[in-house]
């Protein structure tokens, strides 16, 4: 399935893309898949470069990582199947505190099956939690499911994932933190968006414990998205994955 590719300008203004203005085609497979995207269009361009997501999180570093800043409201409004993923959409109001800066919480999708892999580990499923701040830079929470129990938390966000191009609203809103493990300590890079147009420079924090959800559940993701939406890892050339 090919999809028009989401701006960043979209993604930042309000992480609701359920008016996407026309573009490039882009997808999972075949002539507009990821070893083609950097040649797509220039506006790609960035697909080729050398700071690339997702990475298989190896040859890692020790290093004093400040522990995880998190300040989660109840903000998850919407469910919106854009085609190339499921997105839940948060309000204004939740924040990551990251090397001093505040970024907002502005959306999380989900990726059937993972697209980072630990230490050469696949996981069936992995969310993505993407935040701005105030100038525009990215910082992405990833979170790896693994197949066991019923997750309460992802029920509590649909009954059933809404169809391509649907939106639920979710009411009352929901909070991220129950998606959340008990344990924060993370894996930190430096990578991209995952999707078309790649752009580089985004600070990855990748969760070191994974979250349990039945295989009900995440066949359910990945039906209602029609096709694995994960792109495969990119080489971390010279750069360090922290921990």
């Amino acid at each position: 399935m090919k999809r028009a590719a989401l701006g960043l300008g979209v993604l930042l203004a309000c992480a609701n893309a359920t008016a996407v203005t026309p573009g490039t085609h882009w997808g999972y497979s075949g002539e507009a898949g990821p070893e083609n995207w950097a040649k797509l269009t220039p506006e790609f361009s960035a697909c080729g470069g050398k700071n690339q997501a997702p990475v298989d999180l190896s040859g890692l570093v020790e290093a004093e990582l400040t522990p995880l800043q998190l300040s989660y409201t109840a903000g998850a409004s919407k469910v919106v199947n854009l085609g190339h993923t499921v997105q839940v959409v948060y309000e204004p109001g939740s924040h990551l505190t990251l090397d001093g800066k505040d970024y907002e919480l502005l959306q999380f999708h989900f990726h059937m099956p993972s697209e980072n892999l630990i230490e050469g580990q696949s996981y069936p499923l992995e969310g993505h939690l993407v935040h701005a701040d105030k100038d525009g830079n990215l910082a992405v929470l990833a979170l790896m499911f693994k197949a066991g129990e019923h997750n309460a938390a992802l029920a509590r966000l649909w009954d059933k994932p809404p169809a391509d191009g649907q939106t639920q609203q979710i009411a009352p809103m929901a909070n991220v933190t129950a998606l959340l493990p008990d344990d924060l300590d993370y894996y930190r890079f430096s990578g991209s968006l995952t999707t078309p147009p790649c752009t580089e420079g985004v600070r990855w924090l990748v969760l070191k414990q994974p979250l349990v959800a039945s295989k009900q559940q995440i066949n359910a993701l990945t039906k209602a998205v029609g096709h694995a939406n994960n792109r495969p890892p990119q080489p971390l050339n010279s750069r360090v994955v922290l921990q």
